[in-house]
């Protein structure tokens, strides 16, 4: 499930990450940002604000 709103919620969409998809959380910086994940095949280094958007189970 994705949590916020307009452009930030549409760009997190945009990189694939979407409800149902699965998602690889491969490397964490060494102070948290950026985070480095794995989705549809592909990474991705997103920014830790906006991983803290995303709810996984």
């Amino acid at each position: 499930k994705l949590h916020g709103e307009g452009a930030v919620k549409r760009r997190i969409m945009d990189m694939g990450i979407t409800k149902g998809v699965t998602v690889y959380v491969r490397k964490v910086a060494p102070l948290g940002d950026p985070i480095e994940v794995n989705v549809r095949g592909y990474e991705l280094s997103i920014r830790k604000a906006d991983a803290e958007m995303i709810e996984i189970e």
